[in-house]
């Protein structure tokens, strides 16, 4: 089955270019994430789209975020700009935390995580390259602040989408033994 090998050999995507990413495959990329388990229909997942000029804004920010980004060298900040640039589309990846009696804070988390998992293994099956990063930005106060966010909202992740332009690394094939174990009862 197609789908089955999809989910086998999908890799992450280190480079990426343009074109940009259609309206049609933003919209399939966004509907696979909202089919993430969500225990409790908390909902607690939420996805910023940034493309075009608006990636050099997102580079603005993180460089004022950078602690001491003033001292950086030319090199180093232009490196911080550009982060941003490395595919046509972001999507920043937020999980909305609310209190909730039966669902745990890690449970809304893994939630937005499964969203993610998603969209990259839909950027995968419409044969375009993804790759998921966080890094300290996903954490800094002032970005959260930057992108509208409320100080409790957690970025999961950036998701860099574009078409693939470099050569995919293959990983090797992991012995599922050594990940896996059959657990059984103790006998009484």
């Amino acid at each position: 089955m197609e789908a089955l090998r999809m989910l086998t050999e999908r890799v992450s995507a280190p480079q990426l270019t343009g074109p940009g990413i259609t309206p049609q495959e933003q919209n399939i990329l966004l509907r696979s994430a909202l089919r993430a388990p969500d225990h409790a229909w908390l909902r607690p997942s939420r996805y910023l789209l940034i493309e075009g000029e608006n990636r050099r804004a997102l580079g603005e920010i993180f460089l004022q975020a950078t602690p001491d980004w003033q001292s950086l060298s030319a090199e180093k900040q232009q490196k911080v700009l550009n982060m941003p640039l490395r595919a046509p589309l972001l999507i920043v990846a937020v999980s909305c935390i609310q209190e909730h009696p039966k669902v745990p804070r890690d449970e809304q988390l893994l939630s937005t995580g499964a969203g993610v998992q998603n969209i990259l293994n839909a950027a995968w099956a419409l044969g375009l390259g993804a790759i998921w990063r966080t890094g300290d930005m996903a954490t800094n106060p002032q970005v959260i602040e930057a992108l509208g966010l409320a100080p409790q909202d957690v970025i999961v992740g950036f998701v860099y989408i574009g078409h693939i332009n470099c050569t995919l690394k293959q990983p090797p094939e992991l012995p599922l033994d050594d990940f896996v174990t059959r657990w059984k009862a103790k006998s009484s």
